[in-house]
C-alpha cells in the first residue's frame, strides 16, 4: 500500500488545539485494545510502550476509552481511571509520551447498556436512559443483550459528577486533557438517539432534552479542569450498539450550536464520518450523501474528522486541505507506530492484523516495525 500524500499538505502544518501548539494534524484516536491488567483495569507495561511508540513531537494521541467508575460498565481488559493504582499506572503512559514531546488526552467513557450484568459490581443490570435493550447478542455473554434499567434523574447527576472526578484524576495522571466519549452508542450517545432514549422527562423527547446530559457533562468537566483541555467525541450516524436517531442533522447541529455558544474554547470536537468503513454496509449509497459539513460550519474551533481514512489515506490529505481539520487514523496507526513519517514521506504502510486487535499480548500491538528501506524489515 503506497500513499501519495505530500509534506506540503495541511496534514503536516501546525495548529493550536486548546492550550497546545501541535506540529501536525495526524491524530491517534481512542481505540480499545484490551491490553490493561485484568482484574485492576490499570494500564499495563505493554500500553506504556504502545503509546510511546506512536508519540511524536507536537502530535496528539487520544488514549483509549476509559471507565469513569467501577459501575460505569466495562469489558475484560478495558482501562479505568477511578483508583489510585490506575492513576499511577496511567502516569507511566503520560510520562512516556511526554518524553517524546507528544500531547495525550484520555477518553472518558461510560458504557451504559452496552455492557453486561456479569461484568458489573453485584451483577447489577446495566443502566441506560430507557429500558430498551440493544438488538442482538452480547459479544461477551453470547446471550441477547439485557434490558437495561432506566436511570433516575438523581443518578444522572451522580454520573455527571463521576465524569468530573474522572477528569480530575486524568489530569492528576499527567494527561494534557480529556475527551468525553459521546459517540458509538455508549451512554451519552444513548441519550442523544431517539432509538435508545424514550424518556418523557427533562432528559428525553425534544432535541434540547436529549442533548441535556451531554451538555451537562461538558459544562461540569470544563468547569472543573478547564475548557481548553476538554473535548467531546460525537457520531451522528454510527449505529453502533444499536443506536439510531430520527433527525441526526437537527440533533447534532443543535448540540454543536450550544457548544459553540457556551464553550467556544473547547480543545476540539471529534466527529466520526458517515463513510466510516466499519459501519453497517446497508444503505451505502445513502451514506455517501451524508456529510459533516453542516457541523464544521457551526463549530469554529479545532475539528477532528475520523472514519474511512485507514482504507483511503489519500482522502486524509484532501479533507485536511479542504477543511483544515485534524485527521484521526485508527487501524492504520495501530499497525504503523511511525505513521506520521510514513505519510509525510510517502513510505509504504504496514498492514494491520485484525485477528490480534483484541488479544492480550504484545503481538499485533507493539511489534509492528518502523519503516526501513530493507523490505524484509517491514511487517506486512
Amino acid at each position: 500500500m503506497v500513499t501519495t500524500l505530500s509534506s506540503s499538505s495541511a496534514l503536516f502544518q501546525p495548529i493550536k488545539v486548546g492550550k497546545y501548539d501541535l506540529q501536525h494534524r495526524v491524530v491517534l484516536p481512542a481505540m480499545t485494545r484490551l491490553r490493561n491488567n485484568r482484574g485492576t483495569s490499570a494500564p499495563s507495561d505493554l500500553m506504556v510502550e504502545y503509546y510511546q511508540q506512536r508519540a511524536t513531537q507536537g502530535g496528539l494521541l487520544i488514549a483509549e476509552a476509559t471507565g469513569i467508575s467501577e459501575s460505569a460498565g466495562s469489558f475484560p481488559g478495558v482501562s479505568g481511571i477511578y483508583t489510585d493504582d490506575q492513576v499511577a499506572a496511567w502516569k507511566k503512559v503520560t510520562d512516556a509520551v511526554h518524553t517524546k514531546g507528544g500531547i495525550i488526552f484520555l477518553q472518558l467513557w461510560h458504557a451504559g447498556r452496552s455492557t453486561d450484568s456479569s461484568l458489573l459490581p453485584g451483577n447489577k443490570l446495566p443502566v441506560a436512559p430507557s429500558a430498551v435493550a440493544i438488538p442482538g447478542p452480547n459479544i461477551f455473554s453470547g446471550k441477547d443483550h439485557e434490558v437495561p434499567r432506566a436511570l433516575e434523574v438523581h443518578e444522572i447527576q451522580e454520573i455527571v459528577q463521576e465524569f468530573v472526578k474522572a477528569a480530575e484524576r486524568a489530569i492528576e495522571a499527567g494527561f494534557d486533557g480529556v475527551e468525553i466519549h459521546g459517540a458509538n452508542g455508549f451512554l451519552i450517545d444513548q441519550f442523544l438517539n431517539t432509538s435508545s432514549n424514550k424518556r418523557t422527562d427533562a432528559y428525553g423527547g425534544s432535541i434540547e432534552n436529549r442533548t441535556r446530559f451531554a451538555r451537562e457533562v461538558v459544562d461540569a468537566v470544563s468547569a472543573a479542569i478547564g475548557e481548553e483541555i476538554t473535548a467531546l467525541r460525537l457520531s451522528p450516524w454510527s449505529e453502533a450498539n444499536g443506536v439510531e436517531d430520527e433527525t441526526p442533522y437537527a440533533t447534532w447541529a443543535y448540540l454543536t450550536e450550544q457548544l459553540q455558544m457556551k464553550h467556544p474554547k473547547l480543545a476540539y470536537l471529534h466527529f466520526i464520518e458517515p463513510r466510516d468503513d466499519m459501519m453497517p454496509k446497508t444503505d451505502v449509497e445513502a451514506r455517501l450523501q451524508l456529510s459533516l459539513d453542516p457541523f464544521r460550519a457551526i463549530w469554529k474551533g479545532p475539528f477532528i474528522s475520523a472514519g474511512g481514512y485507514t482504507t483511503d489515506p489519500k482522502l486524509a490529505k484532501e479533507v485536511a486541505d479542504q477543511t483544515g481539520n485534524l485527521i484521526a487514523f485508527g487501524r492504520t496507526y495501530v499497525a504503523n507506530p511511525d505513521l506520521v513519517q510514513r505519510l509525510k514521506n510517502e513510505w509504504p504502510l504496514n498492514k494491520y492484523n485484525r485477528d490480534l486487535f483484541y488479544t492480550d499480548g504484545p503481538e499485533g500491538y507493539i511489534d509492528y516495525k518502523t519503516y526501513s528501506r530493507d523490505p524484509e524489515s517491514v511487517q506486512l
